[in-house]
């Protein structure tokens, strides 16, 4: 069975927003995918005790993962620095959904994402189709 990291914006994004849809990607995709969901632990983001467990513990995930869902719902530094490093150092495949048109993207993000596609729903049957059991 292999590992998805959803990857995706935290801080300065609501919480239900942050959750929602990590809780509907695990529904669609529990069943194939082992998950891991950053939001599973409780840390505080702007405190100065846990900024590096944060960032150790999001990139530990990253590479305990097989693959990247990415939700490139705004720019996100966090978002972006994961999707860098799982493709560049580590050679995994990024996919995202976005809600942006092609020309609205971040080059950064076409480069270093696999595939980018419209919405939660395509990029979770496009994981099942393309690496599911």
């Amino acid at each position: 069975m292999k590992t998805v990291y959803l990857s995706g914006p935290i801080m300065d994004e609501h919480l239900g927003t942050a959750r929602e849809w990590r809780e509907s990607a695990k529904g669609k995709l529990s069943s194939q995918f082992k998950l891991l969901d950053p939001m599973r632990r409780n840390f505080k983001d702007r405190e100065v005790d846990s900024a590096n467990e944060i960032v150790e513990f999001d990139l530990q995930d990253v590479r305990d993962a097989d693959i990247l869902l990415v939700n490139y719902n705004k720019a996100s530094i966090g978002t972006s620095m994961e999707v860098f490093y799982a493709a560049q150092d580590m050679k995994k495949f990024v996919i995202a959904f976005s809600p942006f048109d092609f020309k609205d993207c971040s080059p950064w993000m076409v480069r270093y994402c696999t595939k980018i596609l419209p919405s939660l729903d395509e990029a979770c049957d496009y994981l099942l189709s393309h690496f599911g059991d």
